[in-house]
């Protein structure tokens, strides 16, 4: 698999995004579940989760935390092309 780098991200709705990656796919990803645990605790607050940006390979918050683009793309069980 080649370098996978997510290009767009859109808040949806409560912790969802979606992402459109380099590779031209695009899907939403509910990332709920994975707020569980240490610094990721921060992002169970909606507003704060809502407040992402987008860097040059995935999305972070101002905490710090992000998450591996390889990570998210691997989270979409049925894949859409964009």
């Amino acid at each position: 698999m080649s370098l996978i780098w997510i290009t767009k991200a859109d808040y949806i709705s409560e912790y969802t995004i979606e992402f459109t990656f380099n590779t031209g796919e695009k899907f939403s990803v509910d990332l709920e579940k994975y707020l569980d645990k240490g610094i990721f605790e921060e992002l169970r607050n909606k507003d704060y989760f809502k407040n992402f940006k987008l860097n040059s390979w995935t999305i972070e918050w101002e905490n710090g935390v992000d998450f591996s683009p390889e990570f998210l793309y691997s989270l979409n069980k049925n894949k859409e092309f964009a």
